[in-house]
């Protein structure tokens, strides 16, 4: 697929590395090293952000302070489900804000807005943006497409942006609509789902995640709206852009 202009594919990639020792069958330490080397190798890409468990900061910032890199740290908060307190939300999010992480991705509790629980699930979004956004930091809001009909895609994102416009217009571009964990059922985004959010999401930009392995897939999320790509095949995405420029 060749689109209308050039772009930097590296400035729209999140490499992602999120899975737990018990997820992916490898020791504690094991996944140390797969972390520290995912972290090296987005220095080396000029990635826009690493994203990795919240225990990893302190060595990522540790790396990027060394070679001087721009790259941001992000981390996940109440992942992958979502269903945690406000209060809880809060408490874990704060302790990656002292860690330093810049991208703060908060899975929305979907469930309370299926369910029409909209008292929690505002308040939710409301504090956590006031708290993210009070420290400067990014904030992604993943809906959890695979979970939701396309009329409950557009209907949660056109409320996160309504809630996200009243109470803090002069910095809306700061928040994100993320699609998925990639962890509900190996469900991920797809560019029915991107359109769809692009249609009510305002001024909120939008990042894609879960199950982008590819260059095209990845061209075609950023055409149909996508501001952000998040992959744990990033190093691969940018290896075949780089082959087909020449």
């Amino acid at each position: 697929m060749t689109m209308e202009k050039q772009v930097n594919i590296a400035s729209y990639l999140d490499s992602t590395y999120l899975k737990t020792s018990a997820e992916s069958g490898v020791s504690e330490i094991e996944t140390k090293e797969i972390v520290i080397n995912a972290i090296k190798e987005a220095i080396d890409a000029k990635f826009v952000c690493i994203m990795i468990r919240s225990e990893f900061i302190a060595i990522a910032k540790e790396l990027i302070e060394k070679s001087k890199s721009k790259l941001k740290v992000g981390t996940v908060v109440d992942f992958p489900f979502g269903t945690s307190s406000t209060e809880k939300k809060i408490t874990e999010g704060k302790l990656a804000i002292e860690r330093g992480a810049y991208d703060i991705d908060y899975v929305c509790d979907y469930n309370a807005f299926k369910r029409g629980s909209f008292e929690k699930f505002d308040y939710d979004i409301i504090e956590v943006t006031n708290l993210v956004l009070g420290h400067k930091k990014i904030l992604k809001w993943i809906i959890e497409t695979g979970a939701l009909s396309n009329d409950e895609i557009k209907a949660i994102t056109k409320r996160i942006s309504k809630l996200v416009h009243s109470n803090f217009p002069q910095i809306v571009n700061k928040v994100f609509i993320k699609t998925s964990t990639g962890y509900y059922g190996g469900y991920g985004a797809t560019i029915k789902d991107i359109k769809s959010i692009k249609s009510v999401a305002g001024n909120l930009q939008i990042k894609a995640s879960g199950g982008i392995s590819i260059l095209k897939d990845c061209k075609e999320m950023i055409k149909a709206g996508a501001t952000r790509i998040g992959t744990s095949k990033a190093v691969l995405i940018l290896k075949e852009n780089q082959e087909n420029e020449f």
